[in-house]
């Protein structure tokens, strides 16, 4: 199980999203320094112990309308070869473990393995900000094939926890700015 560290990161992680989300083709706000707040989210392990795992859901205050978005996030102790420039959320300096490199999760094989396996039922979701403490709120519901899932991660959340394309979807909850709780599909297995 991954440790959670109270520690410092500079800069944090809502500060290098507040620059790297509005850059990208999904972002439907129209600020182009989005004024983003924490609103849930939760963690996957990696097996083996290297890459942090974390899904972040963040409310866009500045929109007209709030919008909650969904991050997965790798942190890495080295760069990730072989993907996009745009992967690269940006570096940090986490007090305990020094630099990480923090890709979007949708571009992060360990990631996404893992999310795979999650949606399997071969995972458990972790609590965001607690060690070894599983998250029951977050749920699958249906069953996936085992090889060659084609997950579609919802980036722009919606308070709903149905889909019509899927019958297998991941269902979590977040809570707006003030203080209503939501729940939505956060993925679904994509229909081929």
């Amino acid at each position: 199980m991954a440790a959670i560290h109270r520690t410092t990161m500079t800069p944090t992680k809502l500060e290098l999203l507040t620059g790297w989300l509005p850059k990208q083709s999904w972002y439907v706000g129209n600020a182009e320094t989005p004024e983003l707040v924490k609103a849930g989210g939760f963690r996957l392990d990696d097996p083996e112990g290297a890459v942090g795992i974390e899904f972040m859901v963040v409310v866009d205050a500045t929109a007209h309308e709030l919008v909650a978005y969904l991050v997965p996030m790798g942190y890495r102790d080295a760069a990730l070869e072989g993907v996009p420039g745009e992967a690269l959320i940006g570096t940090s300096e986490h007090g305990v473990l020094g630099t990480r490199w923090i890709y979007d999760g949708v571009h992060d094989p360990v990631v996404m393995a893992q999310f795979r396996a999650l949606l399997r039922g071969e995972a458990i979701p972790q609590h965001q900000s607690k060690s070894d403490t599983p998250d029951p709120t977050v749920t699958v519901h249906g069953t996936g094939p085992d090889d060659g899932l084609d997950v579609q991660v919802n980036r722009v959340l919606q308070p709903t926890e149905t889909t019509q394309r899927s019958s297998v979807r991941l269902v979590a909850g977040w809570t707006w700015p003030d203080g209503t709780a939501a729940r939505g599909v956060l993925a679904a297995i994509a229909l081929r």
